[in-house]
C-alpha cells in the first residue's frame, strides 16, 4: 500500500518499494536514450536523449507534430519505443512499469474523467488503483488542498473546464509522484483560474522536490515555471537550455519569439549557415 500520500507534500512515509528501481545512491527521475517511435513512414521521435534532475521543472516545447505527446506518452509507458531506452528512477519502463507507477502521474485537461461518477467517485477509484491507504481521508485532503472539496459529490461531467482541470490535478497528486508530467494544463482556462494552478504546480515542485516535465504553448508559462526548456522540431531536440539563456541566444525579448524562430526554421544553426552565406535550411543538430 502507498501510504506515503498522506500529504501532497509526501510526508507520510517513504517511496513504497524503491529498493526494486533504485540502485545505491538513486537514480534520477528521468532518463532517455536514443529514443525513437516510427508510425508507418512517419518518425514522430527521432534519437531524443535527454536527462531530467530531481526537483526541476522541464518544459517540452514545439509545434504541432514536433513529438511532445509521443514522448510523453512513452515516458508513461502507454507507448512503446521503435528504438531506443526510457528509464524513470531507474526502471526500464517498457519492462517494468509497474515498479514505478506508484511514483509518476500525469495531467491534462485533454484527459475526461467518467462523466457520470461524482469527482468523489473518481478520486477513490483511482486512489484504490495507485495503492493508496487510507483512500478516503487522502482524498478529503487533496480535495481540500485544490478547494475542490464542494464539488465532491457533484457529477464530474457537470463542472465547469476549471473545475474539471482542479480535479484532474487532484487525480494527478493523489499518489504525492515524484515525477508529474503535465500535458497543456491551463489550457482554455480564464487567466485567474490559470495563475492558481501554476502557483500550485510551482508550490507543489518546490515542497516535495519533485520534477515535473510541462508541454505547453503557453510560453510565458514557460518562462514562469520551467528551469529549463528542450525543443523539439521535426522529432528531434534542436535546444536544450533555460529559458534566459535561448532567449539570449536568440537574440530576443521572450521565449515565443524563440518558439516562433524555431516552429518556422529559423533556428540558430540556421541562422549561423546563413551568417557565412550558406543555405538557411536547418542542420541537424
Amino acid at each position: 500500500m502507498n501510504e506515503r500520500a498522506s500529504k501532497v507534500g509526501g510526508k507520510g512515509g517513504a517511496p513504497a518499494a524503491a529498493t526494486e528501481v533504485e540502485p545505491a545512491g538513486g537514480a534520477v527521475p528521468a532518463r532517455v536514450r536514443d529514443l525513437t517511435k516510427i508510425y508507418g513512414t512517419v518518425t514522430a521521435v527521432d534519437r531524443i536523449s535527454f536527462t531530467l534532475s530531481q526537483g526541476t521543472t522541464v518544459a517540452l516545447l514545439g509545434g504541432n507534430g514536433a513529438g511532445k505527446t509521443t514522448t510523453i506518452a512513452m515516458l508513461l509507458g502507454l507507448v512503446v519505443p521503435s528504438a531506443g531506452e526510457v528509464r524513470v528512477f531507474g526502471a526500464d519502463v517498457s519492462r517494468n512499469r509497474g515498479a514505478i507507477a506508484h511514483r509518476i502521474n500525469f495531467q491534462s485537461p485533454y484527459v475526461d474523467l467518467p462523466a457520470r461518477l461524482t469527482v468523489r467517485e473518481n478520486l477513490t477509484v483511482y486512489a484504490g488503483l495507485y495503492g493508496i491507504a487510507n483512500a478516503a481521508e487522502r482524498v478529503a485532503y487533496v480535495a481540500e488542498d485544490l478547494q475542490i472539496a464542494p464539488l465532491l459529490d457533484r457529477p464530474t461531467g457537470k463542472l465547469s473546464a476549471g473545475q474539471k482541470t482542479r480535479v484532474g490535478l487532484a487525480k494527478a497528486l493523489l499518489n504525492a509522484p515524484d515525477l508529474l508530467l503535465l500535458d497543456e494544463p491551463t489550457a482554455s482556462l480564464d487567466p485567474d483560474t490559470a495563475d492558481w494552478i501554476r502557483r500550485k504546480l510551482r508550490d507543489y515542485g518546490e515542497t516535495r522536490g519533485a520534477t515535473l516535465l510541462l508541454a505547453s504553448h503557453n510560453m510565458a508559462e514557460v518562462e514562469r515555471l520551467a528551469d529549463r526548456v528542450i525543443l523539439l522540431h521535426q522529432g528531434r531536440i534542436i535546444e536544450d537550455e533555460s529559458p534566459a539563456a535561448l532567449i539570449s541566444t536568440y537574440g530576443r525579448k521572450n521565449l515565443e519569439q524563440v518558439f516562433l524562430d524555431v516552429v518556422r526554421g529559423r533556428t540558430k544553426h540556421a541562422k549561423a549557415a546563413s551568417d557565412r552565406g550558406a543555405s538557411p535550411e536547418r542542420k541537424a543538430s
